[in-house]
């Protein structure tokens, strides 16, 4: 073992989008990052999500890179689960009020770009071997690709590598959960005829399949077969591919020329803890789902989105250590309620009692039928609609993500490109914030389009941190003095 490397301020471990993003928004905020991946670089084809929704493409929004990415996909406005359910996308009340299905790999190269310009340092074929820490930083022991085993010291270490996190392990957190479905298959092909929608899904019988268009010639199958659960690492070949969408959907749409097949089980966990000292946790690392729903990588951005302006806030010295104690406490309960929800949809959708597939039917009609349970259900797979906890006697905005309103400069999401918070206010808006719009330790000052008379101080995340009626100067100082407590 070699000497120890001079130290860093943060190492993010882990190079899938949870990662990425979150090192993107430390070094946007000047906090220099070393991010350190186990494999070679490069930007896989083979990875497995392949949904982007409206809350994560507002994220992405918020750093300039929604339009790119939404240009290599297609987007479609209604999901439609267990047949007879169907939930109106082009209802949410957002500029994204629609489903991406894009690659996962395309998430991944504009966010490694990013990160790259804004200078990330990255160290691949770099495995993580041990961890520990005191009062003051971590120690990571770190092996490159010759074997040599080196000491890089750090003040804050986060763990987003993956749900075989050897961070997580260095931790002795438990991983409590069980697996949902015992043998899953995914499978990129061409198809000789195509099918009419973006995205196809059905169940048959024992056997349910999906398919998901690329819009580059290439297809995403993902299904499975009760009668035929076996290991992941038994063989898999495109005709038990076929097989699987012929029963699930009566046509495999003559599927040939596959680049990957492969077989895994869908697993539902989640860590008791986010962080353990300056050790944090996020992404697959921190929650694992069932695919139903398409929310893993979704989450995960969202958990470095809540995560990164805090670390740097602490890193900074602008605010305490025990700020991010309200990582945990606003992301963990998100993990809970995605578990449950993803876990719920496809336990349905693998009913085979006909007293759970009585609850399917009824759980589609009344759905169907009543609005507010759209809505909601909407509001959960899309993202938008997680509030975070407010203190007590708080406005009611407070906690809520805020949609992209208008403002007199343009729109809120190009406001919070910054990085910062961001202040709106009405248009009589009190002295002296408005010759404070250049300081970059203090709110990006911005003033409603309309004329609403609300004071509302937007976290860099796009939730709402403080909200006030007919605000003045001595409520607006009170309201930033907890931006950080």
């Amino acid at each position: 073992m070699t000497g120890t490397v001079s130290p860093h301020p943060v190492i993010v471990v882990g190079s899938g989008p949870t990662g990425l993003l979150l090192a993107g928004d430390l070094a946007a905020a000047g906090v220099p990052v070393t991010l350190v991946e186990r494999r070679p670089r490069k930007i896989s084809n083979l990875s497995r999500a392949f949904g982007v929704h409206a809350r994560t493409l507002e994220q992405l929004d918020a750093r300039g890179l929604a339009d790119e990415l939404i240009a290599t996909g297609s987007t479609i406005t209604r999901l439609r689960l267990f047949r007879r359910l169907s939930l109106d996308l082009g209802t949410l009340p957002s500029r994204f009020p629609f489903l991406l299905i894009t690659p996962q790999y395309e998430v991944e190269r504009l966010l490694e770009r990013r990160a790259r310009e804004l200078g990330v340092e990255f160290r691949y074929e770099s495995e993580v071997v041990g961890l520990r820490q005191d009062a003051d930083g971590c120690d990571l022991d770190v092996r490159g690709a010759d074997g040599t085993v080196t000491i890089h010291r750090a003040a804050y270490v986060v763990g987003t590598d993956g749900h075989r996190s050897a961070v997580r392990e260095a931790l002795g957190l438990p991983f409590p959960g069980t697996s949902v479905i015992k043998s899953l298959i995914l499978a990129d092909v061409r198809l000789a005829e195509r099918p009419d929608s973006v995205l196809t899904v059905n169940g048959a019988g024992n056997a349910f399949a999906m398919i998901a268009s690329f819009g580059d010639g290439w297809y995403r199958v993902m299904g499975w077969n009760r009668d035929h659960e076996v290991p992941d690492d038994a063989p898999l070949d495109l005709d038990e591919v076929k097989e699987i969408a012929r029963r699930a959907l009566g046509t495999d749409y003559g599927m040939h020329d596959a680049r990957w097949l492969s077989r895994f089980h869908s697993d539902e966990r989640q860590v008791p803890r986010y962080r353990v000292g300056r050790v944090l946790l996020a992404g697959d690392a921190a929650h694992i789902h069932s695919p139903a729903g398409g929310q893993g990588m979704n989450t995960g951005l969202q958990d470095a989105a809540n995560l990164g302006w805090k670390l740097a806030a602490v890193v900074q010295g602008r605010a305490s250590d025990g700020f991010l104690e309200t990582y945990e406490a606003e992301r963990h309960p998100v993990g809970k309620a995605v578990l449950r929800s993803s876990g719920g949809l496809v336990r349905l959708a693998r009913a085979h009692h006909p007293a759970v597939r009585a609850v399917r039917a009824l759980v589609s009609a009344v759905a169907n039928i009543a609005r507010p349970v759209r809505t909601k259900a909407l509001a959960q797979i899309s993202g938008i609609g997680y509030r975070y906890p407010a203190p007590r006697g708080a406005h009611r905005l407070v906690g809520t993500r805020i949609p992209d309103v208008a403002l007199e400069s343009g729109r809120l999401y190009e406001a919070l490109r910054g990085g910062r918070f961001v202040l709106i206010a009405p248009r009589a808006l009190p002295e002296p914030y408005g010759s404070r719009a250049g300081r970059e330790d203090l709110p990006a000052v911005e003033r409603w389009a309309g004329e609403s008379r609300t004071t509302v101080l937007v976290r860099p995340d796009g939730y709402v941190a403080w909200a006030a009626e007919d605000a003045d100067t001595a409520a607006i100082e009170k309201g930033l003095t907890f931006q950080f407590t």
